[in-house]
């Protein structure tokens, strides 16, 4: 005969812990063993099993419940099959078989109350009667995902979900390592990572995914039924250097360290130097902040190699390069283009001064190669001509970092004894954090500054 019980919480070793996912409801039949609710700690997330077989009558928990040892889970409609193994209650009668989808013959409990126990057949799972004497205990069958999600529906908590939302992943393409096929937070941090080391090429269509990282389809508006529009077509420079800004920003992890650079001396000796070209040999070429900028930075890549490097297209190795050509954001009508000037480490300022000139008219020309736009190790922006604190450059593939500049100010600075005007550069250093980690990007920048601080550093 039927009989109502119990699906308690049992000892977890935590008081108050959160439900965080609910796997059955009223009506569903459930086996022993099977999952009825996951809980999530400080530190795990764990399932509570059912402790016997039945229908689910009542389900006593919601989502954001939290339990102790002791809390009603639901209330279970069980059989005789299907209750509590033998060994619960040594002294008891026999149980009569259990009716079941395909009705299999419950062998009799012909072992004494003495004898070690033996459990009872899983109602429904067809076990194939033995010869009494030693029966070999039934392995428990493997949880089936579907019973609980049926259809393709991801086994995953709503933690874990919301972990692949945050990193726009679609969860169906994950493969779950945990028990049942459940997708864990570990599975999704390591199907990101595979993402990210493919260097898998975007696809087109309503939910483009960007190395397997699906995102949502770009909405779609009718902006004209909120008031006069215009349609501009982007530009073929635009159109490509979006495209590469979406993919460098959604494959790379960024970060930005934010750094000041004493440049009062720097200023003064480049308004000096610029004042003697045009005496001495009567010329406009103009020596810009950039050309120490690129000096600096040559000296910080061959300090820290690291910066100056490519990881190959497994993501499993890291090319170290031994030249120094570096990349030049340069802002053009048409949009932005990043010519590299090569060689920079052979290059004293005045040759610097030169090729950044060139380089900068051709792309305001029109007039830039393919191979004039290549090569580059590193790649510097710089808006101190326009204005702006800090802010955080895209890293361009297949660089590991950049380096931002904004407007030099004026601020006091304290020396010791007294305060006194010091012009300061904000920089903004962007990179990769699969390849550089904090420390290494905050001694760079910190190296950086102190190169464009003291210009005879640049002479070592």
């Amino acid at each position: 005969m039927a009989d109502l019980k119990e699906a308690r919480v049992p000892d977890i070793g935590h008081a108050d812990v959160p439900v965080i996912e609910v796997l059955v409801k009223a009506g569903d039949r459930v086996e022993k063993e099977q999952s009825l609710i996951t809980l999530e700690s400080d530190k795990a997330t764990m399932e509570v099993p059912a402790p016997f077989a039945g229908t689910v009558k009542e389900v006593r928990l919601k989502v954001g419940d939290e339990v102790s040892e002791g809390a009603v889970i639901a209330i279970i409609e069980t059989d005789g099959a299907a209750a509590e193994p033998a060994a619960a209650k040594p002294a008891a009668a026999p149980a009569p078989a259990a009716p079941a989808p395909a009705p299999v013959p419950a062998p009799p409990a012909t072992a004494p109350a003495s004898a070690e126990p033996k459990p009872a057949p899983i109602a429904g799972q067809g076990v194939h009667n033995a010869p009494e004497g030693d029966v070999p205990p039934q392995a428990r069958p493997p949880f089936d995902a579907n019973i609980v999600m049926p259809g393709d529906a991801p086994y995953a908590s709503p933690a874990v979900r919301a972990f692949a939302r945050e990193l726009g992943v679609d969860i169906q393409q994950v493969k779950g390592s945990g028990r049942g096929g459940r997708i864990q937070r570990e599975d999704v941090s390591a199907y990101v990572k595979h993402a990210l080391a493919s260097g898998a090429r975007p696809v087109v269509g309503a939910a483009a995914s960007v190395g397997g990282l699906n995102l949502l389809p770009w909405p779609k508006v009718d902006f004209a039924k909120f008031g006069e529009i215009e349609e501009r077509p982007l530009s073929r420079i635009q159109k490509i250097s979006g495209a590469n800004l979406a993919r460098n920003w959604a494959m790379i992890p960024h970060v930005t360290q934010h750094e000041d650079a004493d440049i009062t001396e720097m200023e003064a000796f480049r308004k000096q130097l610029g004042a003697e070209q045009k005496s001495d040999k009567g010329g406009d070429l103009k020596i810009s902040p950039l050309v120490f900028q690129i000096k600096a930075v040559v000296a910080a890549l061959k300090q820290f190699p690291q910066f100056n490097a490519s990881l190959d297209e497994s993501g499993e190795k890291l090319i170290l390069k031994k030249y120094f050509h570096i990349g030049i954001a340069v802002d053009t009508p048409d949009g932005l283009v990043v010519p590299v000037i090569r060689d920079c480490d052979k290059k004293g300022l005045l040759d610097l001064a030169r090729d950044l000139a060139e380089i900068s008219k051709k792309a305001r020309d029109k007039k830039l190669g393919p191979a004039e736009m290549s090569g580059g190790c590193f790649s510097i922006s710089s808006l101190g001509g326009i204005g702006g604190t800090y802010f955080t450059p895209i890293v361009n593939a297949p660089e590991v970092a950049i380096l931002g500049v904004s407007k030099s100010v004026m601020k006091p600075v304290w020396n010791g004894k007294e305060f006194a005007p010091r012009l300061l550069l904000p920089l903004s250093l962007s990179y990769d954090h699969r390849v550089i980690d904090g420390a290494l990007a905050a001694r760079f920048a910190s190296f950086l500054a102190n190169q464009l601080g003291d210009i005879r550093r640049l002479l070592l």
